[in-house]
């Protein structure tokens, strides 16, 4: 029977990947977490304890013994893996398999599949190439089509105006969606955020999959959203696009946000946590008035006020670095519905006027990182 094919990935969105059946990364459960292809499937020919005794010998033993080891556990694992979940898989499956970096892990697997009669391959490589990949991507190429920032004061609803864009045909990357985050002290969403790792392929391939020949809207966003990192190459080109500003009054602002944050609502005591962790920066007296807000229930009062106390005036800051580089404003009276279609159908306009098609940076220093 022939052996594994070695499959050379050249770049983020290679068409060559829509010839594979399935994606599998035969990498441990926690290398998998860290990190992965979109839609890999996990199936690890060692688990983390496995890979840990397999390294352990290699360097306490020798390397024969920790092969010899190493090799009857990926035999074993791979058998529970034919066995189980490729069990239905017919004669025509094609697998692309990778590990760490195109060895002895995803190289086994793949020839055990390849021995069955699937016609099976293994990334020359390995996940290093993917990385390697993202990061050419993430760090140092960044968004090839033109940018344009969406930005406003917090709950002037950017998040659901872009995707209302996007439902306009307009090209979008939505970065608190790959970040699981709403980009607030408030922000955390369940399940957590993705690790940086994960968020940077997770964007990488968004950026690839853009075409350069139309423009691209982008929420405005600070160098961090939650825990995560906004890399190097998207935050140069977020702070060297040009601007719209939505332009929202704090009642509308506030009203929006209750709804939009509900979900935090029902966990009284996790708002009072975020709010007392804001005391280094207030008076204690104005963090007990927001505490007995969040006591009392007064969702809206308590919003309106932390944008007012807080939030605004560090937009304004943030406002002042940037204000060469707004080309539009936005005003609205209320956030509902159709006052975010308004916007949405604002923001297109704009992409088509000469203010945006003929914008280039002002003089002046790098605005990059």
């Amino acid at each position: 029977m022939p052996g594994p094919r070695v499959f050379r990935l050249t770049s983020l969105t290679d068409p060559a990947l829509a010839g594979f059946d399935d994606v599998i990364d035969v990498r441990s459960p926690s290398e998998y977490a860290d990190d992965h292809m979109p839609g890999a499937l996990n199936l690890p020919v060692l688990d983390d304890a496995e890979r840990a005794r397999v390294g352990t010998i290699y360097k306490q033993v020798s390397p024969f013994d920790a092969r010899r080891v190493g090799g009857a556990l990926v035999a074993a694992n791979a058998a529970a893996h034919i066995a189980g979940p490729l069990s239905q898989r017919d004669g025509s499956w094609q697998p692309l398999l990778y590990c760490w970096r195109g060895g002895q892990r995803s190289g086994s697997f793949a020839t055990i599949l390849a021995q069955i009669g699937w016609r099976a391959a293994f990334i020359e490589g390995g996940w290093k190439t993917w990385r390697r990949l993202v990061l050419d991507m993430v760090e140092a190429r960044g968004p090839a089509s033109p940018l344009l920032v969406l930005d406003g004061n917090t709950g002037s609803a950017k998040t659901r105006i872009l995707g209302r864009l996007a439902g306009r045909g307009v090209q979008v990357i939505d970065l608190e969606a790959l970040a699981n985050h709403r980009g607030s002290l408030f922000g955390a969403m369940p399940g957590g955020q993705p690790p940086q790792k994960l968020f940077e392929s997770r964007l990488a391939v968004a950026l690839a999959r853009l075409d350069p020949a139309r423009p691209v809207v982008v929420e405005a966003e600070s160098s961090r959203i939650g825990e995560i990192v906004v890399p190097r190459a998207m935050w140069r080109a977020l702070c060297a696009a040009p601007r719209v500003r939505l332009a929202v009054p704090v009642a509308a602002r506030a009203a929006f946000s209750v709804a939009d944050y509900a979900d935090m609502l029902v966990d009284p005591a996790r708002i009072d946590a975020t709010v007392t962790r804001l005391s280094p920066l207030h008076p204690a007296t104005r963090i007990a008035a927001w505490r007995a807000l969040a006591a009392a229930g007064d969702w809206t009062t308590l919003a309106a006020q932390l944008m007012r106390d807080h939030y605004d005036p560090r937009y304004l800051s943030h406002r002042a670095r940037h204000a060469g580089m707004e080309i539009a404003e936005i005003t609205l009276g209320s956030l509902d519905d159709a006052a975010q279609d308004v916007a949405a159908a604002r923001v297109e306009a704009v992409l088509a006027s000469p203010r945006f098609t003929g914008w280039a940076a002002p003089a002046g220093p790098d605005r990059g990182p």
